[in-house]
């Protein structure tokens, strides 16, 4: 048995659910298999919980939110603190869980998965800690109160570090939440919580339940005790949980999906941007939501584009994930997998060139969810490998002749979370920047920055994550007249 699976076995909290700061049982009878996508076998079965469990989450919520939001900032900053170090301590458990349950690389677990979701929780910290809550505008008071019960549904392809982007802020806001973690990638929520129950927050501050988008998810969004409802997923899913939010209006913030451009123009270093660019939009096999998957490159050095990808994807290491020398594991589920693997045929059919990759598994590897990462030449932005969000290691590489093309080819899309712009005039590539319809654009691969806050436009869905704006989406304002008196 794998080290998460026997701790999990040994606190005998796999079948359980925390709410009001206990271990309960669940109160709804189904149960969703667990599998290693690197094998293809059963790991072991969680409970689903249903309405029930929802309510007595959120009522457990309520009950502590009075309490938890009159904590001084710098008290919950603290407990937030004493999160991430546990976190840290931690990491190597939970970045084998996260192997496991979802098929990252170890080496991408250790190095990206656990420490970004590290990251979040520092940033809401810092964040906290230099934050108005009350500001003067003339004799009126602007002051920013937490919004209230927080349910909070998280997606199976970065779990952690989609649970601490809005844990974080939430927290540090002062409200109280309901955690809804996939039900592919359950595990690592688990070991989430009992850190968080370590770390001393107050019993219903944080709550774990359970569960999938009909049983759980609905239920939380339609509640009455729920303000608001932050859903990071497909666009289907957050368009669900909106309409399932309407009728008690709550608030609703969505980090959707996306198909990315990265626009390469003619001055660019082409060995450094097309490298990156493929190492960008292959990161955790092309499963993250703003990954940069159509390279949008001028005509006429498109062989030239096409012999270094087709280099640097050679560079990737599929394999098994729990092998240190894998830079990629498996696709995390089947039902991706399959997904992946009929779009690929998609392109093919539609008259895409192959540069490198193609259909079927990579050579040596005879079962589990493993995708050959796989490069398109000269696609049309009318084909379903240029619009569509494959979440896979599938990048599209798309020529332009003009600057004023490459932009249309860029806007041409549903999408707008993230983009990229590479060149070395600096005047140009912001002027390109600008013009891009997404909520962030990445200028000659810089570093990450977790206080950039992350969201989309279009279809990509509402609401910002990270930073201060992260944390002014847990807020609600309040304009009190006559606050300050006249000098």
């Amino acid at each position: 048995m794998s080290a998460p699976l026997t701790h999990l076995a040994r606190t005998g909290r796999l079948d359980r659910f925390l709410i009001g700061g206990e271990w309960v049982a669940p109160l709804g009878t189904g149960s969703c298999m667990v599998v290693n996508p690197a094998t293809e076998t059963e790991i072991c079965h969680v409970p689903m919980g249903n309405a029930r469990d929802v309510d007595a989450a959120v009522t457990a919520a309520r009950d502590a939110f009075e309490g938890w939001s009159a904590h001084t900032p710098e008290d919950r900053a603290a407990r937030l603190d004493r999160l991430a170090d546990l976190m840290e301590d931690r990491a190597e458990l939970l970045a084998a869980c996260l192997t496991e349950e979802m098929g990252a690389a170890i080496a991408s677990a250790r190095a990206l998965q656990v420490p970004l979701a590290v990251a979040h929780l520092r940033t809401a910290c810092e964040v906290l800690r230099n934050f108005e809550f009350t500001s003067p505008r003339g004799t009126t008071a602007i002051t920013h109160e937490p919004i209230g019960v927080c349910a909070l549904i998280t997606p199976w392809n970065w779990p952690l570090y989609q649970i601490t982007a809005k844990l974080g802020p939430a927290l540090a806001a002062g409200c109280t939440i309901v955690l809804k973690p996939s039900e592919l990638a359950p595990l690592s929520a688990i070991l989430f919580a009992e850190l968080v129950e370590e770390a001393g927050f107050p019993a219903g501050v944080f709550n774990l339940v359970q569960g999938d988008g009909p049983g759980v998810g609905t239920a939380l969004a339609t509640h009455e005790g729920v303000d608001m409802i932050s859903v990071t997923g497909s666009t289907r899913a957050g368009v669900a949980v909106a309409k399932a939010a309407a009728d008690t209006v709550k608030r609703v913030a969505q980090e959707l999906g996306g198909k990315s451009p990265n626009v390469i123009l003619p001055d660019a270093d082409l060995d450094r941007a097309v490298s990156m660019g493929v190492a960008s939009g292959m990161r955790n096999l092309g499963q993250s939501c703003s990954a940069p998957t159509r390279m949008i490159v001028p005509r006429a050095v498109l062989q030239e584009v096409e012999a270094i990808a087709a280099r640097a994807v050679s560079d990737i290491v599929v394999g098994d994930p729990t092998d240190p020398a894998a830079t990629h594991g498996a696709i995390a589920n089947r039902a991706q997998y399959e997904r992946v693997i009929a779009i690929i045929e998609a392109g093919l059919s539609e008259g895409a060139r192959i540069v490198a990759g193609g259909p079927g598994r990579p050579e040596g590897l005879t079962r589990g969810y493993f995708v050959r990462p796989t490069i398109f030449s000269e696609v049309r932005t009318d084909m379903r490998i240029a619009q569509e969000e494959i979440f896979g290691p599938v990048l599209c590489i798309i020529p332009y002749d003009d600057e004023e093309e490459a932009v249309r080819i860029a806007n041409d899309t549903v999408y707008g979370l993230g983009a990229h712009v590479q060149g070395r005039d600096m005047d140009r590539v912001r002027a390109v920047a600008r013009r891009i319809r997404a909520g962030q654009v990445l200028l000659n691969n810089p570093g990450w920055d977790p206080h950039a806050p992350f969201g989309g436009y279009k279809r990509s869905g509402n609401g910002r994550e990270f930073g201060r704006e992260g944390l002014l989406d847990y807020l609600e304002v309040k304009a009190i007249l006559g606050h300050f008196p006249v000098d």
